[in-house]
């Protein structure tokens, strides 16, 4: 089964992240090279996430659209980036995600398999 992984971040765990940037990126780099070396991961990236690199295109009620600068919900959690595994199932899945090392949170979604 195919899942995304979400990763959010949030100005704290930034904060930390920049702290040690070399420590945390060889820890994730560790990290992605175990799954990616696994079989089980299909791909992912990193994202800009300065709150004004967004843009977010809305289409209103009257079927114009409206773009305006900014993520779709402005809050302290900003998304991060993004993977998509391939695993038995749900339960390996927040196994897999519980094992990131730079603490971020990650909302697993199933992947809707095309028929």
């Amino acid at each position: 089964m195919r899942f995304a992984l979400v990763i959010f971040e949030t100005d704290a765990s930034r904060r930390r992240l920049r702290a040690d940037r070399d420590a945390h990126r060889k820890a994730y780099e560790t990290w992605i090279g175990e799954i990616a070396g696994a079989g089980k991961l299909v791909g992912g990236e990193a994202l800009e996430t300065d709150h004004t690199a967004p843009v977010t295109v809305r289409t209103v009620a009257d079927g114009s659209t409206t773009a305006t600068d900014g993520p779709v919900h402005a809050g302290e959690e900003t998304l991060g980036g993004w993977f998509v595994i391939d695993v038995a199932d749900r339960n390996e899945a927040v196994e897999l995600a519980k094992t990131l090392p730079t603490g971020e949170a990650i909302e697993i979604r199933p992947i809707l398999e095309s028929a």
